[in-house]
């Protein structure tokens, strides 16, 4: 299991993500307030926490993978990949 402050850089869609471990801790309260009221994970929440906690290269948030044609933010692609190495990262520190 990774210790707090493990990294693993991933490519996805031809950009290198840096995943930062948060520690043992971390993730557990992670896992807590990315559950609903019902005990069911909610996807959202969990991106948010990966955003805010696992993905710390580049910075990324719902504009940068949807857009923003006002700031001028252009959407990425890779979604959904990124999710899910951050998730398995998270879960398995690998």
């Amino acid at each position: 299991m990774a210790k707090i402050g493990t990294q693993k850089k991933v490519t996805v869609e031809g950009v290198e993500y840096t995943l930062q471990f948060p520690g043992h801790r971390e993730q557990v309260r992670i896992q807590d307030r990315s559950t609903t009221d019902r005990g069911t994970f909610s996807s959202e929440k969990i991106a948010e926490e990966l955003f805010k906690h696992v993905i710390v290269d580049p910075k990324v948030d719902w504009e940068y993978f949807d857009g923003n044609e006002e700031k001028g933010i252009e959407p990425k692609d890779g979604f959904n990949e990124l999710f899910t190495a951050a998730s398995t990262f998270l879960r398995d520190g690998k």
